[in-house]
């Protein structure tokens, strides 16, 4: 057998010699492309004086469906009949050799009939789903408890099962030149903006790669800053969550093969806001939320603090706590710096090792990681007790925002604003914060401010942000910018509280 390149797509020779060819000749040629393909599989029957030939790939198409199936009906039909079933199914028809490929190794069978230059394509698709479950990343406790799965006709299933509209609307796309993966662009007609839709489409367009396997290789091309430390698109495995963003005027990005959609455009503030927010009482959730920013500041921050009252800043240590952080760290060999990056790299280490090993041993290295460890390294006099308090406290902060990618994000930043901390104490420190506020200020997402509505100031759009106030203010959308507008005067949705008697 002659040797092929890895390759099976079709050479200028090869697009000229399909365009003239008969069935036979066809079927030779596919034969040739995929010959060093071992699913690669042809069936030719004969019904009456007319040859149907059916090329597939074994490991893509539901065989048994084609055997048990459609080829009894194609025989019980008869010879003048099978024209007509074959345009009745799930079929399309095309004269072109690269369409044919495209689709016969994206699951479909091509079925060639007689001397027609016409090729059938018919989807007897095998392809294995995982079951609608609740993504682990995102849990809540109330509300739906379905997720995303890897398949693009079933996510998109999903939203039409929860938005049953016909504003909502999908426009699919192929990435990619060899894998041809297929993404869904997904939007509300009454909610989205077109202008933002367009740029959308324009970022997508100028994409020029061979393969694309993930959003996340989508994300890289078209976000605003690829060198910015934030991310700039908020992605989920929760349906609940997507339709949300796309009745706020947002877009959504589906890929088929990952569970994971992205919402564009995002703002800092979305990834610290939950499902479960608008599943709880308003009072409640605001606290949540407050809570959750809260855990922003203390995560960034709090080793930084340390770092700069125990190596500069020993004044602002009120009388009653200076014997015993001075017994606390007396003895300790290296300055503060080094027992904080020490202490961080290892919570780093065994949150790595947490999540590659399964769950049982991961909750084992946890518990000795956590206690084992940290006990070890007090009693050897090599960190003190209050660094182990504050590695504790950043870590569980760093890990409430619901955002796995924001939660990253946290725990880099530390780590440049403890060495600014080292080196000029609160000076360094209030320059760190300074240049991350600027830097979320400049920000853009899709052309939209990544900070809004703090940055620009919007008034409004704050009553949605760092509070929740009752879903029923919510008078209308802002198809611009996707964040709240709330009506100040009473809402009518509740106005069956003039009538009481």
């Amino acid at each position: 057998m002659k040797e092929k390149t890895s390759s099976n797509a079709p050479t200028d020779t090869e697009l000229k010699k399909w365009q003239g060819s008969s069935v036979r000749e066809k079927l030779v040629q596919l034969q040739s492309i995929f010959e060093t393909t071992k699913d690669a599989k042809l069936h030719t029957i004969a019904i009456g004086s007319s040859h149907v030939s059916f090329f597939y790939l074994s490991s893509m198409a539901a065989e048994e469906k084609i055997y048990d199936e459609f080829i009894p009906k194609l025989i019980n039909a008869g010879e003048k009949s099978i024209k007509s079933m074959l345009e009745a199914v799930d079929s399309a028809n095309t004269g072109e050799l690269q369409k044919v490929l495209s689709e016969i190794v994206s699951g479909k069978t091509a079925v060639f009939l007689n001397n027609e230059k016409q090729v059938y394509l018919i989807t007897f698709r095998n392809k294995a789903k995982r079951s609608i479950e609740e993504p682990n990343s995102e849990h809540i406790i109330r509300g739906s408890h379905d997720g995303f799965i890897e398949d693009l006709e079933s996510n998109m299933s999903i939203l039409r099962y929860r938005i049953q509209n016909p504003d909502l609307t999908f426009e699919v796309m192929e990435l990619g030149k060899k894998n041809k993966a297929k993404t869904a662009i997904a939007y509300l007609k009454t909610s989205y903006d077109p202008e933002l839709l367009k740029e959308v489409k324009r970022r997508i367009s100028y994409i020029d790669t061979e393969i694309m396997l993930t959003p996340g290789y989508l994300e890289e091309y078209i976000e605003d800053d690829p060198w910015s430390f934030f991310p700039q698109m908020l992605n989920s495995e929760r349906p609940d969550r997507v339709i949300s963003n796309l009745v706020d005027g947002r877009i959504a990005l589906i890929m088929d093969g990952s569970p994971t959609v992205l919402i564009v455009p995002t703002t800092f503030f979305a990834f610290y806001q939950s499902t479960d927010d608008y599943n709880s009482r308003w009072i409640s959730s605001t606290f949540i939320r407050l809570l959750r920013l809260a855990s922003f500041i203390i995560a960034i921050n709090l080793p930084a603090f340390y770092i700069s009252i125990i190596g500069f800043h020993l004044e602002v240590i009120p009388q009653e706590l200076i014997v015993q952080m001075k017994n606390s760290v007396e003895g300790i060999p290296y300055p503060p710096i080094f027992e904080a990056m020490l202490m961080e790299l290892t919570i780093e280490l065994i949150r790595e090792a947490g999540v590659r090993l399964p769950s049982p041993i991961s909750q084992t290295i946890g518990i000795v990681g956590g206690l084992v460890i940290g006990d070890a390294v007090v009693q050897a006099g090599l960190i003190s007790n209050l660094m182990i308090v504050v590695v504790a406290v950043t870590a569980v902060s760093s890990y409430v925002v619901p955002s796995n990618e924001m939660s990253t994000t946290v725990r880099l930043l530390r780590f440049p604003l403890m060495i600014m901390a080292s080196i000029f104490g609160f000076l360094g420190m209030t320059f760190g914060v300074i240049f991350i506020l600027v830097k979320l200020c400049k920000l853009e997402s899709f052309g939209r401010p990544y900070f809004a509505p703090a940055a620009p100031f919007n008034l409004q759009g704050l009553t949605d942000t760092f509070i929740r106030l009752p879903i029923w203010l919510k008078k209308e959308k802002s198809n611009k910018t996707g964040s709240g507008i709330f009506n100040k005067k009473k809402s009518s949705a509740r106005g069956w509280e003039k009538n009481e008697n």
